[in-house]
């Protein structure tokens, strides 16, 4: 089954409830973050997209699946953000993210370790990457159900040392009775000794 299908699936499946609310990384940081464009990976039913229109930025929300799209798009007729959410199916494998482009970078549990690179390249200069991802661990029992799709500790953090890292955080959440274990990552496409660092 290809991602398409699987995840349009997923999203047709009404015993599975989708997380309506925004990133941590993009609530707790959002008075740090750089206006102007934004790009939200693997948007699902949009709530970082959302949330970032509503914060003014013009958003790129991309996903592989149609049904998870239209349901976004149906939340932001009835949520009437302030921002433009330009809403694109397309498979993030191929897609071509154009180069120093966006001032925030969203990516919530996705596997993009292999994408990175591109999603780096997109950052305009002094953008933010937000993206946090679930990690292999013996005491979770939420999230894939395999290792293959989660993070071992500091894959994400080892991956954006070319950034400046504004926050790194590896730790275990308790939600509706269930543990997952979870990496968090804010970081700025910035370099050199000399950086200044946003309160949260």
């Amino acid at each position: 089954m290809d991602d398409r299908t699987y995840w349009n699936e997923r999203y047709r499946d009404e015993t599975f409830q989708f997380p309506t609310e925004p990133s941590r990384p993009l609530r707790e940081f959002a008075d740090a973050l750089p206006d102007g464009r934004a790009l939200d990976v693997a948007t699902g039913n949009g709530r970082n997209a959302l949330f970032l229109a509503d914060e003014g930025y013009a958003v790129d929300a991309v996903d592989v699946s149609g049904v998870a799209l239209a349901e976004a798009r149906d939340r932001a007729m009835e949520l009437d953000p302030r921002g433009h959410v330009n809403w694109i199916q397309a498979d993030l494998d191929t897609y071509c993210l154009p180069e120093s482009a966006y001032d925030v970078v969203a990516v919530s549990f996705y596997t993009a370790l292999d994408l990175l690179p591109d999603l780096k390249g997109a950052l305009a200069p002094g953008g933010v990457l937000c993206y946090e991802h679930h990690l292999r661990s013996p005491e979770v029992d939420r999230g894939p159900s395999d290792d293959r799709h989660r993070f071992r500790s500091n894959d994400l953090l080892r991956a954006a040392l070319d950034l400046t890292v504004l926050h790194y955080e590896e730790t275990t959440r308790v939600e509706d009775g269930r543990t997952s274990a979870v990496a968090t990552l804010v970081a700025r496409n910035t370099s050199g000794g000399n950086q200044t660092y946003p309160r949260r």
